[in-house]
């Protein structure tokens, strides 16, 4: 069973920043990409950041520059590192990993629980 566990989220003020984290555990053979979407009530989900297996990281505009992806492999983990933070960042943030969870399985995304981003005016 794997479960991907995440934490960081609160309230801040605008310009402020927060770090994000979200560790998969469990069996896992391996992973290949990473990252994070998240949502607003009413509104699709929206891809904030995603990592591959090797590093290269993609942003959306409205998050270039100021968010940043980064994984620690030997610890499963994937962190979003939010500065600049603006109110219409407010939204839940989840995070999301394409695992293989032994030798023979297919790859399957698996999802964080969310945590909330909350940043005021």
């Amino acid at each position: 069973q794997v479960q991907l566990v995440e934490s960081g989220g609160g309230l801040v003020q605008a310009g402020g920043s927060l770090r994000l984290s979200c560790a998969a555990s469990g069996i896992i053979f391996s992973i290949n990409a990473m990252g994070w979407y998240r949502q607003v009530p009413g509104k699709l989900r929206e891809l904030v950041a995603r990592i591959s297996s090797g590093g290269s990281a993609n942003y959306p505009d409205s998050v270039k520059g100021r968010f940043t992806i980064s994984r620690d492999n030997a610890k499963n983990t994937v962190y979003l590192q939010t500065n600049s933070l603006r109110p219409e960042d407010t939204a839940v943030y989840y995070c999301y990993a394409v695992i293989q969870p032994h030798q023979v399985s297919q790859m399957t995304v698996y999802w964080g629980q969310g945590t909330q981003v909350t940043v005021s005016s």
